[in-house]
């Protein structure tokens, strides 16, 4: 008789283990549902933050400004931070025993500038349409005008987009330049043109 008790309370309720068993398993389930939900929200912040730096790298990026212009038939620019003003050439005064890449001096509005033909520089020829233009340009407290063929207009290039120049036994240009662009437009640096020792001992002429 006690064995028979014995073994009716040994008997495993099997109906009730399986429905702890599905209790359990929609508990895990539903953890799992919930750490996916979390991991997706996740992926979709940072998703959104990186797009959001991405846009901020575009607006952080440097541009440079250029008036543009040719010279010889080839196109150069100038920082316009460098330039003041742009005028005809006209009224220009030679300067006796002066360079050959000095043309003269003319007057702008009570100033006189000295006018610097920098193919003579560069060693260009002499060739091309002209309308005779001068920029005059500012750098290291100095001032001068610089004589372009014809005047492009203003140009805004990311600062990437200039190469350095590399230089070479015959081109004269690549000490005066910040570099040149893909489709071969010459960035000049006029703080370097104005370094040339000869403009400056001229200027005092």
């Amino acid at each position: 008789m006690k064995e028979t008790e014995n073994r009716e309370k040994m008997k495993i309720d099997w109906v009730q283990v399986r429905a702890q068993i599905d209790k359990a398993g929609k508990k895990i389930r539903s953890g799992d549902e919930r750490t996916a939900s979390e991991k997706r929200k996740i992926l979709r912040s940072r998703t959104r933050e990186f797009a959001r730096e991405k846009q901020q790298e575009k607006k952080v990026e440097e541009y440079i400004n250029l008036l543009i212009f040719l010279l010889a038939n080839e196109i150069y620019g100038i920082e316009t931070r460098n330039v003041i003003e742009v005028f005809p050439l006209k009224d220009l005064t030679p300067m006796p025993c002066a360079p050959l890449f000095i043309l003269g001096i003319f007057n702008v509005r009570g100033q006189i500038q000295t006018v610097l033909d920098i193919k003579k520089i560069f060693d260009l020829p002499d060739k091309g349409l002209s309308d005779n233009k001068v920029i005059i340009v500012r750098a290291r407290g100095m001032e001068a005008g610089i004589l372009a063929d014809v005047i492009l207009g203003i140009r805004s290039i990311p600062l990437r987009e200039i190469q350095p120049a590399l230089p070479t036994l015959t081109d004269i240009r690549a000490e005066y330049m910040k570099g040149v662009t893909g489709d071969q437009l010459i960035v000049l640096d006029v703080e370097k043109i104005f370094l040339d020792e000869r403009i400056i001992v001229n200027e005092e002429v």
